[in-house]
Order: C-alpha cells, then structure tokens, then sequence
C-alpha cells in the first residue's frame, strides 16, 4: 500500500524559484561571474591608464562565460518545470494502488492539476454510471479555495460536452479570439482565455473530464502542458476508478460483515439449542442455547458421546444410522443433569454438503423440562376445578400454587343414611351409587367455578374465592351450588330405584383460611387450613335430609338474594360452637340476581 502524495495547491512559480538548489547555485555562479566580470573591467581601466592593455580574448571570455550562464536561465526554468511534472506523474502513480476514498482521490488530482497548469482555476467533471450525466466532483481554485461547481461553474460547457464525447483533448490560448469558441455563451459571458481541458479515460471509455483554465491571461497552456495533462489525466482515471472499486469493495465488506453480524446474532439469540456433529460425532458448531442446555460451557471440538454419555448408547448408534441413510429422527429424551432430570425434545437432520454428501448431523434440542414441569402442575390444579378454570390458569400463566390467608366461602355436602344404606350393597353396586351422588356434588360446585376440594367417603367439599377462583359473590356463588344439588338430587331420584334414593345435608360457611399445597415431594394436596371448614362442617351436621345450613357470616353476604330463616334446633351439639347462629336456606328471591343461565333451573330454584 502506497502513502498518499501530497502535493501544495499554491506550487512556487517557475520564473522565480524558491528553495530550488539547482537554481540557487544558478543565481550563485551568475553572480560570480558578474562580479569577476566588473573585477576585470575596473582592473582593465586602471591597467590602461598605466599604459597597459589586457589581451582583448580575456575580457571577451568572460563576456561570452557570463553570456553562456545567462542563458542556462531559462532551459533550466523549463527543465524544473518539467520534472516536477514528471514527479507529479510519478507520484500520481501511487495513487493507483492507494485505497483513499473517492473523494480524496478526486482531491488529490485536483491539487496535482493546479500545480502542473498553473490554472487560475480546475474541474473534475465525471460521468453517472447509472444516467450518463456529467457531474462536478471537485472544483478548486490556484489559491486551494473551493470554486463555484454544478450550474453554477463559470466554465465553457461546451469544451467539456465536446472532450466527453469525442474523448479527445482540447487547448485554446485564447477562447475570446479562437473561431471554434468564441460565440460560445460562456466564453462570452465569462470572458474565458486559457482552457485546457482533457478526458479521463480508462479501458478506452470516457469517465469524465479534467478542465482547466485562467479567465484572465491569452497563451497560459502550450501543447507541453497539454501531453503532460493527458498522460496525468490517465494515471488520475484509473486511480480514481480504483478508489470506486475499493469503495465498492469496502461497503460490499461491510454488508458482508452486517449480514454475517446478524446472522450470529439470530444464531444466539434461539433459544433452541444448536449443534452440528461431523461423522465422528465431533461437535462442530454450537450455539449459546446449546452451551446452557447442556451445561457446557466448551462444546466444540469435542466428541459429543464423551461429554453426553447420560443420553445413551441408542441414541448415538441412531445417529450414526442417520448420518449414514439421511433419514430425519426426533427423540424425547430424560438426561440427568447435576443430578435434576431433564426433558428434551431432539431432532436430527443430516448435514450435507455443496454436492449433497452426509458430512454429519445437525441437532436441534429444545428444553421442555419447564414446560414438563407445568403440566404436571396443571394436572394437579386439574383435580380440583372444572376445565374451564383451568384453561383460566393456564392462561394467566401461573406455575405454582402459593399459600395465601383470604375470607373463603367452604361447602360441606354429606349423604344422609349412607351407612345404613351401603350395608346391604355389593362393592361394586355401592361404588356406582356413591359415584352419581358424588358426581351431583362435583357438577354442582363446578357450575359455579367452585373448587371441588375433597372426597371423604360420601361428603364432598367445595372452596370459593380462593387464589385458583377468585371471587367477589363466593358466598352466593356457594348457596347457588348447594341449591342446584337438591334441585338436581331430585330429578335424579326420579329415574332410581327408591331404594337408593339418599339426601344431601349441606353446611356452608364464610370466613378466613390459609391455602395452599401440603404434603411431601411426591404427592401434594390443596388444603385449607383454619376453622373456616370445621366450622362448616358443624353446620353440615345440624343440617337434615335436603337442608341447606349456613352460619351468620354467609347469611349477611347473602341475605339480599335468597330466603333464609333463623334455626335454633342443634342436633348434634359440639363444644366451643354454642354460640354460633345458622340459618335455614328456603329459596331465591323472586327477582333475585342468579348466576345460573338454565331458565328451567331457575325456576325450580325459585320454587
């Protein structure tokens, strides 16, 4: 890679150099001789006056010496100008292989241009490749400032519309008085002198123009200046090409590297895990997910079977079948990890190459063990509310059932004269009875999206407002169920046999209680803790055939929705529960608010 050249846009002028060393030693001998030459003129007169005379060859030599060395003056004015053009030309070949920015190429040129001409002012002038459109890329003036470009340069368009087509250079020394030019709007208007303008050329195609020249002095350019120009102008065109190329390639490289970038960041942002294995089963490739996954942290580069042995001798023997006939395999697979099983979900596609060759498999595991885990405790909050409820909880996205201390509604809904009954039944004639009072019961409770919370023998128990139910109306939402159980235990006595038709008493209750799962690591419960169920199961047991017993709590909760009457009958008493009043459900209120939608029910309800 070559430096960029840099080259001063105010160049010394060549009739006086500055700091040249050639000419300073020039002017040196020119004064030397000057000086030798007055030296032997005074002594030449004062010899005279003595009476004697110098050879006249001597003052004559020094004559033509001094003759002589004027006139290397102006061969060697020329012979700087012309080798800092060639300097020029040899420092403008660097800019070939320079990857500058177009813009500092075209900068570059410029400032080489004003140097070599000595213009008053310089354009570079290029082609759209897209439309054919010439457009000004740099203008620049003797003093490095920036001159007016676009429709605004003050220029002869016509010579640049005229080197860019026939590709051919063009001088004029006077444009004002050269007949080509001189009706030209711009030549007149502008009153233009010197031009000087040529193409920039590369692969024998026109890609723009360089134009140069002096609104102010006639003969500025000559036709040297001209075949220096037109040699720069090709070095200047394939630099200039070259640093669009370069350009070209660089953004091509910067969306390669976009691209490559957003790709490893799609790559580890999955959040299923990747891996690709070669025919050894050598991990190739691996993601972030696939490190987490697995629980390693270095993946690549080493055999999977080593580093997975707890996947099994079948699944790796799979793969190797897979890698073999190409066909695709998914797994479920239960690895012990630190020592907690996982759930995964695998599958396996070989991996080809350009050509279609197996050169491996590619795995992609996704971790279920949360998801596993979720609907096990989906199936366990299954067993106590109604489907509904559960998709309830599905989607608000709960995972576990935490303890919490709310004021709960608690049903308690017994078989009257069950033991009796079941004494005379056979096993199996006994669990089919219990099972369709047992199934009123839980239909019931659910209709209202109550919690169905145990089965104890012929009793059921039913929660409302809980953390898996909340609800505002629990207390009424209790009585409702209770009352739709008698109203359905009575059709359902109307196809038994008579023998097996049994009651329901029902004891209903609103109060604090803690909630939450019990139990140990394999089997848990939901449970309600507090006197709120003992006390509703008291109610339950001053309840007769067919009555619906509730305390005074529930009764405040519900008093404007259903009928209820003062009871003061106990028929089992129990100490530390004197004291507490409960009431006889009767009936729904005419009028009253139901949360029931079945009108015939309703009616019976209301009965």
């Amino acid at each position: 890679m070559n430096p960029p050249i840099s080259l001063p846009p105010n160049p010394p002028n060549p009739e006086s150099p500055v700091g040249d060393p050639v000419q300073d030693g020039l002017r040196t001998i020119k004064r030397k001789v000057s000086e030798a030459l007055q030296a032997m003129r005074q002594q030449s007169d004062l010899l005279r006056q003595r009476g004697i005379a110098l050879p006249a060859t001597a003052l004559d030599s020094l004559k033509l010496l001094k003759a002589r060395v004027d006139n290397l003056d102006n061969p060697l004015v020329e012979a700087t100008s012309e080798l800092r053009s060639l300097r020029a030309l040899a420092q403008t070949a660097s800019l070939i292989n320079s990857v500058q920015s177009t813009e500092e190429v075209l900068n570059q040129v410029m400032d080489t241009v004003i140097a070599l001409s000595g213009a008053e002012r310089g354009y570079i002038v290029l082609k759209n490749k897209q439309t054919g459109e010439l457009e000004f890329k740099v203008a620049r003036g003797m003093d490095g400032a920036e001159a007016g470009g676009g429709q605004s340069a003050i220029i002869s368009r016509t010579i640049v519309n005229k080197v860019a087509d026939s590709g051919e250079p063009v001088l004029t020394d006077n444009a004002s008085t050269d007949a080509a030019y001189k009706e030209q709007q711009s030549v007149v208007g502008f009153q233009l002198r010197s031009i000087m303008a040529v193409p920039l050329k590369t692969h024998n195609a026109v890609v723009g123009v360089v134009y140069v020249d002096n609104r102010f002095m006639a003969g500025l350019f000559k036709a040297s200046d001209l075949a220096i120009l037109t040699a720069f102008s090709g070095q200047a065109a394939v630099a200039i090409e070259n640093a669009g190329l370069f350009e070209t390639a660089r953004r091509r490289l910067a969306e390669v590297r976009a691209i490559h970038d957003r790709m490893n960041n799609i790559f580890t942002s999955i959040t299923s895990g990747i891996l690709t294995l070669d025919a050894q089963q050598v991990v190739t490739l691996a993601n972030d997910s696939a490190r987490r996954i697995f629980a390693q942290p270095d993946l690549e580069g080493k055999k999977l079977p080593t580093l997975m042995p707890q996947l099994g001798e079948a699944f790796y023997a799979s793969l190797a079948r897979l890698a073999r006939d190409g066909q695709p395999q998914d797994y479920e697979l239960a690895p012990s990890l630190n020592g907690k099983v996982r759930h995964w979900y695998v599958v396996a596609t070989p991996l080809r190459d350009e050509v279609g060759q197996i050169q491996g498999v590619a795995l992609v595991v996704d971790d279920q063990t949360e998801q596993k885990t979720r609907e096990a405790q989906l199936k366990e909050v299954g067993r106590y509310l109604p489907s509904a409820l559960v998709d309830r909880f599905i989607q608000s996205g709960q995972t576990t059932i935490m303890p919490e201390e709310r004021e709960i509604t608690a049903l308690f809904a017994d078989v009257r004269g069950f033991t009796s009954f079941s004494e005379r039944l056979q096993p199996e004639e006994l669990m089919q009875v219990i099972n369709k009072y047992l199934s009123l019961a839980s239909d019931a409770i659910n209709s209202v999206d109550g919690v169905v919370d145990k089965y104890m023998g012929d009793a059921v128990t039913g929660l409302f407002n809980t953390q898996l139910n909340p609800q505002e109306d629990h207390a009424a939402r209790a009585v409702q169920a209770a009352l739709q159980l008698i109203t359905d235990l009575r059709a359902q006595h109307e196809v038994m046999a008579e023998d097996e038709r049994l009651f329901y008493g029902i004891g209903i209750h609103s109060g604090q209680a803690v909630l939450g799962s019990v139990g140990g690591e394999n089997r848990r419960e939901f449970a309600v803790l507090g006197e709120a169920m003992d006390i509703c199961k008291y109610l339950q047991e001053q309840a007769d055939r067919g009555e619906i017993i509730i305390s005074q709590a529930t009764y405040e909760l519900v008093k404007d929705r259903y009928e209820c009457e003062p009871s003061h009958e106990v028929r089992r008493p129990k100490v530390g529960y004197e004291n507490i009043a409960f009431y006889r459900v009767l009936r729904r209120k005419k009028g009253g608010k139901s949360l029931l939608v079945d009108q015939e029910l309703l009616d019976l309800l209301g009965d």
